[in-house]
């Protein structure tokens, strides 16, 4: 086959195509652009498979008859086409014929003769040399038998090689036909998997909508609707929001579909099972250990073929021996060593060895290799039935397949029709849940609007902070650049502008929302809407919220849990406040996904494995909570420890203040009266009594100076401590130690100035007291000098001089100090009473500290009180949870027991072991599940009960209803062929027989006349006769003539009677009631006049005609 495509280079290649039903194969040449049409046609004609039958396939594609082989990347070296004939896929396909194999017959050759092949050595008178050429004939004719022998083995192995070849492409071509069938079943077992994963969850959900029907109408009659949202059109609980009166019908109508679609996906589950099993059987059996033991036997048998060709090498040699001696012996040249008698005893053994030893030996591995041959037939044949038979059940299969895939849409409609039905049970079912998480939406929306408000307030402060900031910038960089540049300038440049504040407004919304809390939630909505305990369920809330607290505390440190970023006080709201605002809006966010998700998470809603993997999440969930639960308990104790030995510093600290302030107001009392003791001493003291007043004044400064450095050492002891016991020390307590601090800073400055006015005083002192001692000293020396020089009376009288000056004006200089004391003094008398009121001012803060002590010991008491309770609620939920656990595992195994009975023993068997309700704790949770679990095990033991019931009544109702089939089947039988009766009647009453003039296709009637023909029953209209042949039609098989003839007229033949036609006449037969012609002419047989027109009607038998017989006399 040539590509007839002329444009562009096109490329040339075979195209290998193998037989699946023989393994024939056959190589075309052809190109990209050739038709598969081409191809079929081809094949047609060399393989003989119709063209509608074939069926192309490469690896996992079918070849269209309408698309190039370019399409498929054909023609390819890699690639190989099978063809399938789809005649022999068909059920009532012949099996395939036995193999026939064609043996090529290579004859024996001829005897040797001398008269055939004379040799001049025939005539030789030595008896010797004679006897040579008779060898030499002989051993060519032993290496010709050997050699027709060979060939025929080598056919026959030839064959056998063609035969296994055959299978192996017979092989090959049912791995094909299997990956084709394996995709399509992948692809329909992939859509039963899913269909039946849909369908169980519908069914799960469905079972419980119908079980649970009553108890959701009982919840819902049970639960009032707020006072606010109860209205005068009748709705004061749940149920008012559907119509009552309609559901017990609707309930009705989706259990019977139910029922009625359960037992049609029942019939379809043993359909694809049957399917599956075929299936799985088929890929079972292959057709290798047929291949293989075929090969094994051709190679076991390939030794034949080796000493056969050994054999002729063996006989060749012997033949070239031969040979050379006869030439030899022709050119004289025998040596005195060989001569012609020792040549002939030597070719006597060989003759011996190649008669009974080579020729016997090649013949048994002939036989051997047809032996061979007919064990390779015999297995070709059995690959052909295997053939044969594989690919009627994968054809079988295929049509299952595709009947299968059909059925799925129709399945996946049901499945939407289920879903539309049971569409008013889940509304049923999910008013309660969708109540409580309206409500608990109500609650987050408060807290959340809180929350939200007040960051609206604290981004307010931010910004207003942030102006201000800015508006003090410009301020000092005016300040300090408008000496140089002119404020006219600065205007114009727009330097005097200030930052506008920020308004941050924000409209009031969710006014509408209803005045409740989480506590109307639990009392409106109660948990028991979700078809969980309340305990079970604020279980599971509270371990979400702590489970939150706990992340909290591992991402900001047990010391930031309260300060962190998401916690600050928000536009005077405290951050205990905000907590609690966060934690009210999160909890009830939980309470509306738990009552969002409550359907899709319901354990009724899963699989096996599904409801496996959510007990064992739960089960690590509930361990993790507690896990947590423990650690948030340690780390609150650990908080109340430190909040212990914070408040055990405080009152160290203010025991502390309480001494210093009470020794500082004894000192200031002391200091009081030495002051009123030194203004005595002023009024009286002389230049002499300068020291003690200089020491009265440094013993005044002292207590100061004391009082500073123990004020700064305590403040800085305490501030110490503070820091490295809690830094998140309260901020009443930081203002206690500020003002602590700048009461210290005061009495430091007071002190200060105390210290240089003492060193002013000294120094004054230093420079007014040594006067007096120089006058004193001066004095002491004169003294001498006077009563030496008594007469030197002028001298003396200076020296009186000069000491009475220096007396007035050191009297003068002491008075200027002594006013300047006093001056000072007042001060300091001043400077006392203000540290008085600032002493009364730290009593009275040392008293408001004992009042925020006195609040921080409580408030820690309150603490240490919740943190007990939490405990205590912490260990019973601990203990519920384990106990919750421990039962749900038992339930888990209840559940995971195979088959109905098992299930029901196992239930009925925990049931039992349950404690009595006399027994238990006061654990309502664990109460109210052993009651159902109780209730579970009586209604799981009367639908096992009501179950045999209804399979006896199943067979039984089978039974009736193959019954009822049957009677079903004989009256359909019965009224189909009423039916057809009727309708025969109907059609023959519509068909009138005409009784005027004659034409084609109407009903005419034909009476015998005493002269034994045919004549139309007319009104006016004569000579209507039926035609021979119509008579013969309707006589033919009848034992005598009919009284009369009902057809159809087909043709109508118009004839006259002329005078030469009146002699011939058409009489009956004697005795058989058929006509024959009298002598003459047979144009006028009913004896009409000359001149007579008449007519020759042909009719034809209507269907269901009944030929009336005359009655015998």
């Amino acid at each position: 086959m040539n590509s007839s495509a002329s444009e562009g280079i096109v490329q040339m290649g075979k195209l290998v195509v193998h037989i699946a039903e023989n393994g024939h194969s056959y190589q075309l040449d052809c190109d990209e652009y050739t038709l598969v049409e081409s191809v079929q046609k081809f094949l047609e004609s060399v393989c003989g498979i119709p063209f509608n039958d074939q069926l192309l396939l490469c690896l996992d594609m079918k070849l269209e008859s309408q698309r190039h082989l370019s399409t498929y990347k054909l023609p390819s070296d890699d690639r190989e086409v099978f063809l399938f004939n789809k005649a022999r896929m068909r059920s009532n396909s012949p099996a395939p014929a036995s193999e026939q194999i064609k043996t090529i017959d290579i004859p024996d050759p001829p005897s040797p003769s001398p008269s055939h092949n004379p040799h001049p050595l025939d005539d030789a008178s030595d008896p010797a040399l004679k006897a040579l050429p008779s060898y030499e004939r002989q051993f060519r004719y032993h290496f010709q038998c050997g050699r027709a022998i060979y060939s025929r083995t080598l056919a026959k192995v030839e064959t056998c090689e063609r035969l296994l070849q055959e299978q192996k492409v017979q092989e090959m071509a049912l791995e094909i036909a299997k990956g084709n069938l394996d995709h399509f079943y992948r692809i329909v077992l992939q859509n039963y998997t899913d269909f039946l994963k849909c369908y169980s969850q519908q069914h799960r959900s469905h079972t419980n909508l119908l079980v649970n029907f009553g108890r959701d109408l009982e919840k819902l009659r049970s639960i009032r609707l707020l006072p606010s949202l109860q209205t005068s059109t009748n709705r004061k609980c749940l149920l008012d929001f559907v119509k009552e009166e309609n559901l017990q019908k609707i309930m009705e109508d989706c259990s019977s579909s139910h029922r009625q679609f359960e037992n049609k996906v029942s019939e379809f589950k043993q359909e694809f099972g049957d399917l599956k099993r075929n299936t799985e059987n088929l890929f079972s059996g292959k057709a290798s250990f047929l291949v293989k033991d075929f090969e094994l036997a051709i190679n076991d048998h390939q030794r034949n073929i080796n000493e056969q060709k050994s054999i002729m090498q063996a006989l060749s040699k012997d033949v070239n021996t031969v040979k050379k001696l006869v030439d030899d012996c022709l050119s004289c040249q025998l040596t005195s060593s060989l001569r012609p008698h020792d040549a002939v005893s030597a070719l006597g053994p060989m003759y011996d060895s190649h008669d009974k030893t080579y020729l016997p030996k090649m013949q048994a591995c002939d036989r051997a290799i047809s032996d061979l041959l007919e064990f390779c037939k015999d297995k070709k044949n059995e690959m052909n039935i295997f053939v044969h038979n594989y690919m009627q059940k994968i054809a079988y299969i295929q049509y299952t397949i595709k009947d299968v895939r059909y059925k799925f849409s129709v399945f996946q409609e049901a499945l939407n029709r289920q879903n539309d039905q049971f569409e008013h049970l889940k509304v049923v079912h999910g008013i309660g849940p969708a109540y409580r998480a309206c409500l608990a939406e109500i609650v987050r929306r408060k807290a959340a609007m809180k929350i939200y408000m007040g960051k609206a307030g604290q981004l307010a402060e931010k910004l207003a902070i942030e102006r201000d900031g800015e508006v003090r910038r410009r301020e000092e960089f005016l300040k300090v650049h408008s000496t140089y540049i002119p404020r006219d300038i600065l205007a114009s440049m727009g330097l005097y502008d200030t930052p506008s504040p920020c308004d941050v407004n924000v409209a009031p919304f969710d006014s509408n929302l209803l005045d409740i809390d989480l506590s109307d939630v639990e009392r409106y909505a109660p948990e028991s809407l979700l078809g969980l305990s309340p305990k079970s369920a604020y279980g599971s809330q509270s371990s979400e919220v702590e489970g939150s607290t706990a992340e909290l505390s591992e991402k900001y440190g047990s010391h930031e849990l309260l300060e962190g970023s998401e916690l600050v006080e928000i536009a005077g709201t405290s951050k205990m406040e905000v907590e609690n605002a966060k934690l009210k809006a999160e909890l009830a966010s939980k309470i509306a996904l738990l009552c969002s998700v409550s359907a899709e998470f319901d354990y009724d809603s899963h699989d096996e494995h599904k409801l496996e993997s959510i007990l064992k999440i739960a089960a690590e969930k509930t361990s993790k909570a507690l896990h947590l639960k423990d650690e948030y308990e340690k780390h609150l104790q650990s908080m109340l420890r430190v909040k212990h030995m914070q408040c055990e510093s405080y009152e160290k600290r203010i025991q502390d203040l309480e001494q210093r302030l009470s020794d500082q107001y004894f000192r200031g009392n002391k200091i009081s009266a030495d002051e009123a003791g030194s203004d005595f001493a002023v009024s009286t003291l002389k230049t002499g009594d300068n020291k003690s007043e200089v020491s009265g004044v440094e013993e005044m400064a002292m207590p100061h100076a004391m009082e500073e450095v123990s004020c700064t050492s305590s403040s800085s002891n305490m501030i110490d401590s503070s820091s490295m016991l809690n830094p998140q020390l309260d901020s009443s307590m930081l203002d206690l130690q500020r003002d602590k601090g700048n009461l210290c800073d005061k009495d430091k400055n007071e002190t200060t100035w105390l210290d240089e006015s003492k060193s002013l005083i000294v120094s004054n002192m230093a420079v007014s007291i040594p006067h007096p001692a120089d006058s004193q000293s001066c004095e002491l020396a004169v003294e001498p000098g006077l009563d030496a020089k008594l007469s030197d009376n002028s001298l003396a009288l200076e020296l009186q001089n000069y000491l009475a000056e220096n007396s007035i004006q050191l009297e003068k200089n002491v008075e200027t100090k002594i006013k300047a004391l006093m001056s000072e003094v007042s001060k300091l008398g001043n400077e006392l009473e203000t540290s008085r009121k600032l002493l009364d001012e730290s009593q009275m803060n040392c008293a408001h500290l004992e009042n925020c002590l006195h609040e921080a010991r409580e408030e820690a008491q309150t603490h240490l009180c919740a943190a007990d309770r939490r405990a205590s609620e912490y260990s019973k939920l601990r203990v519920s949870a384990v106990k919750m656990h421990g039962l749900f595992e038992r339930l888990r195994s209840c559940i995971s027991s195979t088959g109905v009975a098992a299930f029901t023993d196992s239930l009925r068997a925990l049931a039992v072991s349950l404690p009595s309700a006399d027994n238990e704790s006061d654990d309502d949770s664990a109460t109210e599940l052993h009651e159902c679990i109780r209730v579970l095990a009586d209604k799981v033991g009367v639908l096992s009960r009501q179950r045999s019931e209804l399979l006896d009544r199943y067979s039984k109702a089978e039974a009736a209803n193959e019954k009822l089939n049957k009677e079903l089947e004989e009256k359909k039988e019965l009224a189909n062929s009423l039916y057809i009766k009727h309708q025969l009647e109907k059609q023959a009453n519509k068909e009138k027989i005409s009784y005027g003039r004659l034409e084609v296709h109407e009903i005419a009637a034909f009476v015998r006349n005493p002269a034994g023909y045919y004549e139309a029953i007319t009104r006016n209209c004569p000579y209507y006769y039926l035609s021979a042949e119509s008579v013969a039609l309707f006589t033919n098989n009848l034992p005598s003539r009919p009284s009369y003839i009902i057809g159809q007229v087909v043709h109508i033949e118009r004839k006259m009677v002329t005078s030469e036609q009146a002699e011939a006449t058409l009489k009956p037969q004697n005795g058989t009631g058929q006509l024959t012609l009298s002598l003459g002419s047979t144009s006028n047989p009913y004896g009409l006049s000359v001149g007579c027109e008449y007519f020759a009607v042909t009719v034809a038998m209507l269907p269901e005609t009944t030929i009336h017989l005359t009655p015998t006399s």
